[in-house]
């Protein structure tokens, strides 16, 4: 018989239980000071409880996926978990830690088992926490995010990697751990919007601690300058002035001290593109009395960078134009207008920008094309070569769908044809960044993160001329590549004169690294209404794309236990060759129908590169738990030596009924007790009837019972403990091949032999029924011979 759990098996079908009610958390959450005055709302989300597996990929974890609202301003998790056994409280189950996982905008990347990523690998960052048990059967913990990104977060559950022992399904009640997220957040309402250029006014009362704005980013924006104006308090300025994007500014975030800087101006430079940034003015504690102050907003659209971008006037992604890609001035806005006027009237005269450090240079879209479920290929127009100009960089856009795209691997390969440099010493330099392109006006950095941004960096030179990245389960939105040429020199690198460089660029989303290679099987997982891939890794290799072999099998050990679980197999030819010598024709065939898929399931269920299939493996699997169930079925009807009739019906029951059972539930205890309780049943009702009827223990020879009967009674509980009890993932090839030799040993011992006649008896009295006297052999009544090769004296007629 296979193993229990048979591969390609998708997700768990979760436990559905009510939801739990709010926790009094939700209470503590609305006393809470809030980091700005205003309207607040909050919000409650749950999810439904789910059973925890111990972790050995990513495609055993509990993924949930929750959708944080814009302008939040606290976000709490409560990690509720509790233990079940049969229906009831685990209060005696073990305490096992459990490992939460955070990420915004993606699943988490985790590694809990330290083994290596592959090459070229990106592993982004996340939140992690361990929960501890409190109580005998329950436990809560606690994550809050103040100012939590907006947007799509998920959280990863797991158990702690267990000794992978193998158990039988309904054998014993299992402590199942289920662990359930609830959310609660609170978000501000109304908040006030600053229109670049415009004046707003403001006093904050005595009471007020802080003001918090907020203005819209749109693309093509290299510069953002927020000031503060007119500033009257009882100290001068004492505020304080934080910028963020995408959320309400923190403690840590971008920070200005009104006190110390006249005039006070806090300028971020290449600012996230399509999205709000948030302003927040704050009193210095301790002031008394009122603070009248005016914020203003100015952005510089990079493509006229001596300009400021007037308010209303629509940029050139909103007004839908072709990018030029020759020119650099193909993103130019239409005519000089004069600045706006604000509501009451006044202009606010436009901040000049410094100096044109910061174009924006002409963004290559990329054509997508789906072909499958994660498998995405992205063209380039004119396209896959890609040419580098010496004075300017090339950017291209990826667009990654929201939640379709971030559950696969994002891949990009650099090949530089080296015939194009002309014999110079030239590095071509690829920036990838999240929401906005890198490209500074310094041409010698080679940096592609800043204070507020970060990146991946891909190089491709002579001597290494091909270069990948691979980003597993990316954040969604658009990705914007930037090549540079830079040539080198004894001053470090310079830009290169009359060299155009010439790149093979590819980009495509897949679902898995490289396919989870050989030792590997991609998985497509679903949690709700999300999906998401993962390597499940086989043979002892390990990571995020199989390719950790720290602890992989050997090939030899390979063989070795293929030809064990197969040749082991051949220990049902005893069995066969005395079930035709006994004439037992029909044992014998279900025998080597045994023998034969039980062979071939093993050959094609191997973990690693030594595997042979002869035909698909769920038809070698239901083949060999049939023929396993069998085997015990037809050898334990036989020991009842039934009439031919009887037995043959049975036979052919027995073969139905567990044909519906195994497609019912291959994997279920009662699949292997029932048939074998059953038959029993029935063996043990016809030996009752004869000893009742002999009035002497059958079968009557107690060699039968010291030399066949007890030894394979023996051999078939000591293979039942060991596929029951002692077999587990590491100890599963040698204790299986024990597994068959045992079963197939205990079927040559108890299959009955074929009687001998003794001599001719004489009939017994005669007794008329119907018209016809019957004649009945003695040794057949008396359980020595099998009733099929039983020769009838005489058959009498009336």
């Amino acid at each position: 018989m296979g193993r229990r759990g048979g591969a390609g098996r998708g997700r768990r079908d979760p436990l559905v239980r009510p939801p739990l009610r709010p926790p009094p958390l939700l209470l503590l959450l609305l006393l809470l000071p809030p980091p700005a005055d205003g309207l607040f709302v909050t919000d409650y989300f749950t999810r439904t409880p789910r059973k925890l597996s111990p972790f050995r990929s990513f495609a055993s974890i509990e993924l949930f996926h929750f959708h944080i609202p814009e302008d939040t301003v606290i976000a709490v998790w409560n990690l509720i978990t509790f233990k079940e056994q049969g229906g009831t409280f685990g209060d005696h189950c073990p305490d096992r830690s459990i490992t939460v996982y955070f990420r915004s905008g993606a699943p988490s990347v985790i590694n809990p088992l330290r083994t290596h990523f592959p090459r070229d690998t990106a592993v982004p960052g996340s939140f992690a926490l361990t929960l501890t048990w409190t109580l005998p059967n329950r436990t809560t913990g606690v994550f809050n995010v103040t100012s939590p990104l907006p947007g799509d977060w998920f959280l990863a559950a797991h158990l702690p990697k267990d000794e992978g022992k193998i158990s039988v399904k309904g054998l014993y009640e299992e402590c199942q751990y289920l662990f359930q997220p609830q959310l609660i957040v609170q978000r501000l309402v109304n908040i006030a919007v600053l229109y670049p250029g415009y004046a707003s006014e403001q006093s904050m009362a005595p009471h007020n601690r802080s003001c918090l704005y907020k203005v819209f980013v749109p693309s093509y924006t290299s510069r953002v300058l927020v000031e503060v104006l007119r500033c009257r308090g009882a100290e001068g300025c004492p505020l304080w002035l934080r910028v963020r994007a995408k959320a309400p500014p923190l403690h840590n975030s971008t920070a200005l001290d009104c006190r110390e800087h006249a005039p006070c101006q806090l300028a971020l430079d290449l600012p996230f593109w399509q999205h709000w940034y948030y302003v927040l003015v704050e009193r210095h504690p301790g002031v008394p009395g009122a603070v009248s102050f005016q914020v203003v907003v100015q952005l510089t659209d990079c493509s006229r960078p001596s300009l400021s971008r007037p308010p209303f006037l629509p940029s050139s992604a909103s007004m839908n134009m072709p990018h030029s890609f020759g020119s650099a001035g193909g993103l130019a806005l239409g005519a000089d207008s004069p600045p706006p006027a604000s509501p009451n009237g006044t202009r606010h005269p436009l901040a000049a920008v410094p100096s044109a450090a910061e174009r924006c240079w002409p963004v290559r879209p990329t054509l997508r094309n789906e072909l499958d479920t994660f498998s995405v290929h992205f063209y380039i127009f004119f396209g896959p070569n890609v040419s580098v100009p010496p004075d300017r960089p090339a950017v291209f856009v990826i667009n990654l769908l929201p939640v379709l795209d971030s559950g696969g691997v994002l891949n990009l390969e650099l090949r530089l044809n080296v015939s194009s440099l002309r014999g110079e010493n030239a590095t071509v330099f690829g920036c990838l960044n999240h929401e906005v392109p890198l490209a500074s006006g310094d041409n010698a950095s080679v940096t592609c993160e800043t204070e507020s941004l970060a990146g991946f960096l891909l190089s491709v030179n002579a001597t290494a001329s091909l270069s990948r990245l691979r980003i597993p389960y990316p954040q969604t939105g658009s990705w914007y590549l930037s090549l540079r040429s830079l040539c080198a020199t004894e001053h470090g690198f310079e830009p290169c004169t009359n060299v155009t460089a010439e790149v093979y660029l590819r980009a495509y989303l897949s679902p898995c690294i490289n396919d989870c290679g050989i030792y590997g099987q991609c998985k497509l997982l679903r949690t709700n209404n999300y999906l998401y891939a993962a390597c499940e890794c086989k043979a002892g290799w390990n990571g995020w794309g199989c390719t950790d072999n720290a602890e992989a099998f050997s090939y030899g050990f390979q063989l070795l236990s293929t030809l064990l679980l197969c040749l082991s197999n051949v220990m049902f030819v005893p069995p066969v060759a005395i079930a035709v010598r006994s004439h037992y024709l029909l044992e014998a065939a279900v025998y080597i129908f045994t023998m034969f898929f039980s062979t071939f399931y093993h050959a094609c269920d191997q973990p690693g590169i030594v595997v042979f299939c002869i035909m698909d493996y769920d038809v070698l699997q239901f083949c060999d738990f049939l023929g396993s169930l069998m085997s015990v079925w037809v050898t334990v009807i036989a020991m009842a030596r039934l009439q031919p009739v009887v037995k043959q019906v049975l036979y052919l029951l027995g073969a139905m009924l567990l044909s519906m059972a195994l497609q019912m539930d291959r994997h279920g205890l009662w699949n292997l007790l029932g048939p074998s309780l059953f038959a029993l049943g029935i063996m043990a009702i016809a030996w009752t009837a004869r000893t009742i009827r002999r009035r002497h223990c059958y079968p009557p020879t107690w060699k039968r019972w010291a030399f066949y009967l007890c030894p394979g009674a023996l051999i078939a509980a000591a293979a039942v403990l060991l596929y029951a009890f002692v077999e587990t993932e590491e100890n599963y090839f040698y204790i299986h091949s024990i597994w068959h030799l045992l079963i197939a040993g205990s079927v040559g011992f108890l299959l009955p032999p074929r009687a001998k006649p003794a001599g001719r008896l004489g009939p017994l009295p005669r007794r008329k029924g119907c018209g016809y006297q019957l004649c009945v052999n003695e040794q057949e009544e008396l359980g020595l011979v099998d009733p099929a090769v039983a020769s009838i004296n005489s058959i009498c007629t009336g």
